[in-house]
């Protein structure tokens, strides 16, 4: 069963039972204060103010009636009417007794009213009749009276005056209209109730299943806007966030698969040029071609340097791959980087020196300094950068530098080249495994675009960053961060 159903039947009995609940207890007072159905249909017959005659008044009305038939003279003794008129006084009402053309007994509360002037005529009617309410001067009143005569057959009446609240009367006279009104008002109430309850609930619910449809057809590229606050909206807000990350999901495997095929491209060349160059060698060791010692030493040379080539770039794929599935661990111990970046220093310019490169050190870090490295795994971090800055580095004038500085949480680490720069394009993608702004693949310049991906592997594992500025034609900088370790509680050094 669907929700749309489910509502509609909870509506509808929310709606069918409180109409049962209201005409059963309209039905249960009426013939608790009327009687039986058949009396409450003969009297509302009469006129709507039969229907809810007031049951004491009855009472006085029959209680004189039967003094009337059976013993009239008591209807002129005063002491007999003021015990009646008291009782009476207690439900709004008052007793009038007529005699011929002469009023012998008056309600104290009617003495000095207009009431008086417009009581019903003598008709020798015996039964009790009962007038409409009718306003007389600023008060609602019914009459209830019956006509008799005395022991001397003088015509003789008693009314019985009632004050009627306007509000209660209106009710009493329009009773069925007013009914009929509160069940429509109901019925209309419910429906809207049920149509925008449902509405607000059923809509969202479709626009999430037309999403889902499009998410099942593999459509990401739309947005679902939550269109309220409520339980619906925060599902709403969850389905977004669920499609974002779908799509996030998906566009990164993507963009991985497409890493994948380019790798693969990527190592079949770079392995297929040394590799070529190789064979090539074996080949003319073989055909005799090297036919001197000279000749032959030097192909063995060749030989042995592409392999080198080729066992260089095998171990940074197996590097790199243990980094990015988080196998290959690190050692970490607390090292004195004044003393780590001076060693560092001493065997860069003795390195760079034999490459013919002009190497300056600026090392602004106190002694004792400390942090937590794995020293091999950041000595493959600079390895990387200066061997990145070596390729790209075309000028007559060959430098490099390294500063180092503090700040108040951590130790930084800029190495400078006067290489020819990378593109402002370039730049942000220079980290992301595979990419390499040189899309040659010359051994000289060239790479697998690992380099530098290692590097911020390393970085990240060790909780630091690393950056790249660089101008077009004047060089490039790469900054290292790594935290700094507090040999004291509060004390940073």
């Amino acid at each position: 069963m669907s929700i749309r159903i489910k509502l509609l039947l909870s509506y509808a009995a929310m709606l069918i039972i409180p109409l049962v609940i209201m005409c059963f207890t309209a039905v249960l007072l009426v013939v608790a204060f009327r009687g039986d159905l058949q009396t409450i249909r003969e009297q509302y017959g009469a006129g709507a103010h039969r229907m809810f005659e007031d049951q004491p008044i009855e009472g006085f009305l029959k209680e004189l009636k039967r003094s009337a038939n059976n013993n009239p003279a008591v209807l002129s003794e005063p002491d007999y009417l003021s015990g009646i008129d008291e009782e009476l006084s207690a439900n709004k009402s008052g007793l009038i007794v007529r005699k011929g053309q002469s009023l012998i007994y008056t309600s104290p509360s009617w003495g000095s009213s207009d009431i008086l002037k417009h009581l019903p005529a003598f008709e020798g009617l015996h039964q009790v009749e009962r007038n409409a309410p009718e306003r007389i001067g600023k008060q609602l009143v019914t009459f209830a009276h019956f006509d008799f005569r005395f022991p001397d057959q003088t015509p003789g009446t008693v009314i019985v005056v009632t004050t009627v609240n306007p509000l209660v009367n209106f009710t009493q006279k329009f009773f069925p209209i007013l009914f009929l009104i509160g069940m429509l008002v109901l019925i209309l109430t419910n429906t809207l109730l049920t149509y925008f309850v449902s509405r607000s609930i059923i809509k969202p619910l479709q626009k999430l299943k037309a999403a889902m449809n499009r998410m099942e057809a593999g459509d990401l590229d739309f947005q679902v806007k939550p269109t309220s606050k409520d339980e619906i909206g925060e599902l709403s807000i969850a389905f977004e966030q669920m499609r974002h990350k779908l799509q996030h999901s998906i566009r990164t495997q993507i963009q991985y698969e497409e890493n994948r095929k380019e790798l693969i491209s990527n190592i079949s060349h770079d392995l297929r040029t040394p590799l070529t160059a190789i064979r090539g060698y074996v080949d003319g060791l073989g055909d005799g071609i090297a036919d001197t010692p000279e000749k032959q030493q030097k192909y063995i040379h060749i030989i042995s340097s592409k392999a080198e080539e080729m066992d260089h770039l095998i171990d940074e794929l197996f590097l790199y791959s243990k980094l990015d599935l988080n196998r290959l661990p690190f050692q970490f111990e607390i090292v004195d980087v004044h003393a780590f970046l001076m060693d560092l220093s001493g065997e860069l310019e003795f390195d760079l020196g034999k490459q013919g490169v002009q190497y300056a050190s600026s090392i602004a870090v106190e002694p004792e300094t400390d942090v937590l490295i794995d020293q091999d795994k950041m000595k493959r971090v600079f390895a990387n950068i200066i061997d990145n800055g070596l390729k790209y580095m075309d000028k007559a004038e060959k430098k490099m530098e390294l500063r180092a500085f503090m700040t108040n949480h951590d130790v930084v680490i800029q190495i400078s080249d006067t290489g020819r720069g990378i593109e402002a394009g370039a730049l942000p993608h220079i980290f992301e495994r595979f990419y390499r702004a040189d899309l040659s693949r010359n051994s000289r310049t060239g790479g697998s675009g690992l380099g530098l991906a290692i590097a911020r592997q390393i970085l990240d594992g060790h909780g630091g960053t690393i950056r790249a500025d660089s101008i077009l034609g004047e060089g490039t900088s790469i900054t290292i961060t790594l935290p700094r370790r507090k040999d004291k509680v509060g004390e940073a050094q």
